[in-house]
């Protein structure tokens, strides 16, 4: 015979827990709200098996950190069989939308009228490309549907630190700067390759700041889509006294053709790190752009204080 307080046999049992109350308190799981605006990732590029991987990841990041999330891919060059193109995948999520709530209406549940825009498309591309945003842009308007378009991933503090550790993976820069060993290919000036002209290169220098204020070293922005801008931004780390250089991309991946950041990488005469790719960073990011949109709280990326501050925080 059991009590209030466990079984009289002695037999021990699992009981639940009391509610902590206060600031303690764990805060509640957060869901997609039902209903609510479809994540549209927007991936530039060609499409590829590798580059329908990293998107997966990319939302599969999302998904985990807001389960219940309603996300799709759109490809910006799709085909519409193995890779659908984005205003494709627009429609058919409006289209589904509608149907959801007239199957609801006939089977007699009281349902709301959908409102508001069906999906939220976010660009994955870290810096601003005004070419491909036109394109993003036009391919919204082709879907006929109420679609919300996002502001791109950077600048950011969250992308200055995934270059800093795609830059250390690659042994161009140390993984902490409060350990005392040496990396002894680490670079003493980065270039930070961006594609989008000069209006790329301008915000890709602000994240720049916060990897320069990480690794201590100069690093300096340069556009892979400017003939002659690479070299330009490496001679002229080199006559400030740089002697080792790193190209850091700063691009997620698909945006850009691998053979234009290898052609970079000889013309510079210095190693190269990988892209941005699916780091951790990338999804949350996102999500946070999805969720400020449609005006969800719990997708704000830790490290979203404000430039000064990061800079302040990466530099002890």
């Amino acid at each position: 015979m059991s009590t209030p307080t466990g079984p009289a046999s002695g037999l021990p049992v699992r009981m639940p827990r009391p509610r902590q109350s206060g600031r303690h308190r764990r805060p509640e799981p957060v869901v997609a709200p039902e209903g609510a605006a479809a994540l549209v990732l927007a991936v530039p590029g060609t499409p590829s098996p590798a580059t329908r991987s990293l998107a997966e990841e990319v939302i599969s990041i999302a998904r985990s950190e807001l389960p219940g999330l309603n996300a799709r891919i759109g490809y910006l060059d799709g085909d519409d069989a193995e890779y659908p193109t984005l205003s494709t995948v627009l429609a058919h999520n409006a289209a589904e939308r509608v149907a959801r709530f007239e199957q609801a209406v006939a089977a007699g549940r009281e349902v709301a009228e959908p409102t508001g825009p069906s999906a939220v498309v976010v660009p994955l591309l870290a810096g601003p490309d005004s070419a491909l945003i036109r394109r993003i842009r036009q391919a919204v308007m082709d879907s006929g549907t109420q679609a919300e378009l996002t502001d791109v991933l950077g600048p950011h503090p969250l992308l200055a630190e995934a270059l800093h550790v795609r830059l250390s993976e690659a042994g161009l820069a140390r993984a902490d700067r409060a350990r005392l060993f040496t990396v002894a290919t680490a670079a003493d000036g980065i270039v930070l390759a961006t594609v989008g002209g000069e209006e790329a290169v301008q915000a890709a220098g602000i994240t720049g700041m916060l990897l320069a204020a990480r690794l201590a070293v100069p690093v300096m922005a340069a556009a892979l889509d400017v003939e002659g801008s690479v070299a330009s931004i490496a001679e002229q780390l080199q006559g400030s006294g740089s002697a080792q250089l790193a190209l850091a991309p700063y691009l997620v991946g698909p945006e850009v053709d691998p053979g234009l950041l290898d052609a970079a990488a000889k013309e510079a005469g210095c190693a190269t790190a990988e892209p941005l790719g699916a780091y951790p960073a990338i999804g949350k990011l996102v999500l946070s752009l999805y969720a400020t949109t449609l005006g969800i709280t719990p997708a704000t990326p830790q490290g979203t204080q404000g430039a000064q501050g990061a800079q302040g925080a990466q530099a002890h």
